[in-house]
């Protein structure tokens, strides 16, 4: 799921700040809860940008999260929508996407999990998973080569 503020009015801080506060307060509070369903999530800072990319164990789980009264989200929804509506000064934005675990494939080199390696299991990319196709399972890893600076690539069968 991606979540995000975008500042209108850089100015209005009284009117966007308290949004950011409430967003960490959710997350703070996702954290000391794990058997909710949070798997981990990243955030991204930019100057009119906040934004949150947040992984769930299943869309049920977050569903479950966002709709129980007894955690900070569902509460504040008629609130929140109800400033959004009185001011301009901030927009709020989601997106939810579900993918299955043999979907997505993911290559970290020199730095700590980010993203899905977060909240997935890390494997070596050696053997099978060599290559993107091997580790999304449509090829043995050996789909492609480097040859005097060239890489040549098998084709593969389209799903």
């Amino acid at each position: 799921m991606r979540l995000g503020l975008r500042i209108n009015t850089l100015w209005k801080i009284h009117k966007w700040l308290p949004f950011i506060r409430a967003n960490l307060a959710m997350l703070d509070e996702l954290e000391a809860h794990p058997d909710v369903g949070m798997l981990a999530y990243d955030t991204k800072v930019g100057i009119r940008h906040f934004e949150n990319v947040v992984y769930w164990r299943s869309f049920e789980a977050l569903r479950s999260w966002a709709l129980d009264g007894s955690f900070k989200h569902a509460p504040s929804m008629k609130q929140t929508m109800d400033e959004l509506a009185a001011s301009d000064a901030a927009g709020l934005w989601h997106e939810v996407y579900l993918i299955d675990a043999a979907s997505y494939e993911t290559v970290y080199y020199n730095l700590p999990p980010i993203g899905l390696g977060k909240a997935a299991p890390l494997f070596p990319t050696d053997g099978h998973r060599k290559t993107a196709a091997g580790r999304l399972g449509r090829t043995e890893g050996d789909d492609f080569a480097y040859e005097a600076g060239d890489v040549h690539a098998e084709p593969i069968d389209a799903e």
